[in-house]
């Protein structure tokens, strides 16, 4: 009879049992899965939900830096949201200014576009003649006061003066509301704002080379600026949602006829600013062409502190 041979289990058992496997980043943590693209092991916190399967934060990190930034055609970055921010943002801060000439009616004699004038004790600006009066207080572009270049141009005229004066601020805001998404989609924000600001100067700048001794107010040069440039680049599309041409003609009529009542050397010299900005982002060349759009907006921004250099050496006689 034959003896029965032992047969030890241990190494047999151990020989199915499966390794034990952790997540790379945290040791102490038991984990089978891994990561599709580098096929790490993960744990449920380092998991990232992909196409197929999970990925690792590393390979999520690489993935994100060989992604283009989605751009416009003129270069700016697509707003993934969709929403008009900057539009949005500059209609605020030109309802905000207005409810605060409504609370400080001493605000548009104090920050408007007025080139030359004496600022009385009763907060009146009144007509500069070149002579020194007790109590009054030269004011101005001319001595010193460049801000009013850009704040008259979040300033309104107030409800006081006549049913234009609640109607002024609330046509502006149509417009930029109408043209300021459709622009701003096109530029990208830091594009779109910078166009914004420079019009709005250039139609600051004009009224001070031709009437420094008028306080203009409001954000017609701006609006007239986005509507010339929208025009350039819808052209350059072939693209024009929302009318660029009869939008122009419109503001040209609007231009003419409104002369009696409001600024026409502000509505021009944002037109002429906007349009010049436009033919400078619409076809400034692919190659660096962020360089060049910036380029040309350093120079058009040269050249409206230049005029108001040689104006104010003009007014003050230090030329």
């Amino acid at each position: 009879m034959g003896g029965l041979a032992l047969v030890s289990t241990t190494d047999t058992d151990q020989g199915t049992e499966p390794p034990v496997t952790t997540c790379y980043r945290h040791p102490k943590r038991e984990t089978y899965v891994r990561c599709t693209r580098c096929d790490r092991f993960i744990c449920p916190d380092c998991m990232r939900e992909a196409a197929v399967g999970h990925h690792c934060p590393e390979c999520v990190k690489e993935g994100g830096r060989s992604v283009r930034e989605a751009r416009t055609v003129f270069g700016g970055r697509v707003a993934t949201s969709g929403v008009p921010v900057v539009t949005q943002i500059l209609i605020a801060l030109n309802i905000a200014a207005y409810l605060g000439e409504l609370v400080r009616s001493d605000l548009v004699a104090r920050f408007d576009g007025l080139g030359q004038g004496l600022m009385g004790p009763d907060g009146v600006a009144y007509v500069y003649d070149g002579t020194a009066y007790p109590g009054f207080e030269a004011v101005g572009i001319a001595h010193g006061e460049w801000y009013r270049l850009i704040t008259s141009a979040f300033l309104h005229r107030p409800p006081d003066q006549g049913t234009f004066g609640i109607l002024h601020v609330l046509f502006n805001m149509f417009a930029l509301w109408t043209l300021g998404p459709a622009v701003e989609a096109q530029l990208g924000r830091i594009r779109f704002v910078s166009l914004y600001l420079l019009s709005a100067l250039g139609g600051s700048v004009l009224p001070y080379l031709i009437a420094p001794h008028e306080g203009g107010v409001g954000a017609s040069g701006a609006v007239f600026g986005l509507g010339a440039a929208y025009f350039v680049l819808s052209k350059r599309l072939r693209n024009d949602p929302i009318g660029g041409r009869q939008l122009l003609i419109g503001l040209l009529v609007w231009m003419a006829v409104s002369a009696a009542v409001t600024s026409w050397q502000g509505h021009l010299g944002g037109l002429l600013t906007g349009g010049a900005l436009g033919l400078v982002l619409a076809h400034a060349p692919r190659r660096h062409r962020g360089l060049w759009q910036a380029a040309g907006m350093a120079v058009t921004l040269l050249v409206l502190v230049t005029l108001v250099v040689l104006k104010t050496s003009q007014l003050t006689g230090t030329a």
